[in-house]
């Protein structure tokens, strides 16, 4: 990528006017490519999964040639939206707690989900499209994936060791299957449940599976 983009020459104007200018269009620069991530994610989420360049350039207010002047190439670009689109959702949700008895944990944990995945639902369904022909995006899928993992063990550490290994590996593969964002786009999509249904029907699927594999005392009604 050139001197056009938001690069620099590997030596810059001595010139403070020319270093000015410079600065100018390194600012320009940076936003016309924010204006054009997002874009991309806008459309996204507004149902597009598929935009074309043409599409984000005019979502973005920019030429056809501008974007592509900052973005070699659609790889480029999803680079930039999957960091924007995580800053995002971590600005949503902040920092994880893990605090307090098993019904709170419960219910920090369907919060949470159910923020992220409405927020995030068109970008994700739009990245899962793309997945197979994006390394980027393969990426970024399975460390959300690992996240999501690790969520789970934190969360729920006590009754995952208490369960024993054997049981507590099935109750940690099973209440991540239930607070999955595939399982909240089927109850919310498909089924075509509220949020605050969607979020009944997981919170039952985790308390049954608490029942089923988990350690005596912890059933998931706990008070």
């Amino acid at each position: 990528m050139g001197e056009t983009s938001v690069t620099t020459a590997s030596q810059g104007p001595r010139d403070p006017a020319d270093r000015a200018a410079q600065d100018g269009r390194l600012t320009r620069a940076a936003r016309t490519r924010a204006a054009v991530v997002d874009a991309l994610l806008a459309l996204n989420e507004r149902g597009n999964v598929r935009p074309t360049a043409r599409d984000i350039a005019t979502e973005a207010g920019v030429s056809l040639r501008s974007l592509y002047v900052h973005f070699d190439d659609l790889e480029a670009l999803f680079v930039a939206a999957a960091e924007r689109h995580t800053d995002r959702l971590a600005g949503l949700v902040g920092p994880l707690i893990v605090q307090g008895d098993l019904a709170t944990r419960i219910e920090t944990l369907l919060s949470r989900q159910a923020i992220l995945y409405e927020a995030g639902a068109g970008v994700r369904r739009a990245a899962l499209l793309q997945e197979p022909f994006s390394p980027t995006l393969q990426k970024a899928l399975t460390m959300g994936r690992k996240l999501a993992r690790s969520t789970i063990r934190q969360m729920f550490a006590p009754e995952l060791a208490a369960a024993g290994p054997e049981a507590g590996d099935a109750l940690a593969r099973a209440l991540e299957i239930a607070t999955s964002a595939a399982t909240w786009d089927a109850l919310r999509t498909f089924q075509q449940l509220s949020v605050e249904a969607a979020t009944d029907q997981v919170r039952e699927m985790v308390q049954a599976f608490f029942e089923r594999w988990g350690p005596p005392t912890a059933n998931g009604r706990q008070t």
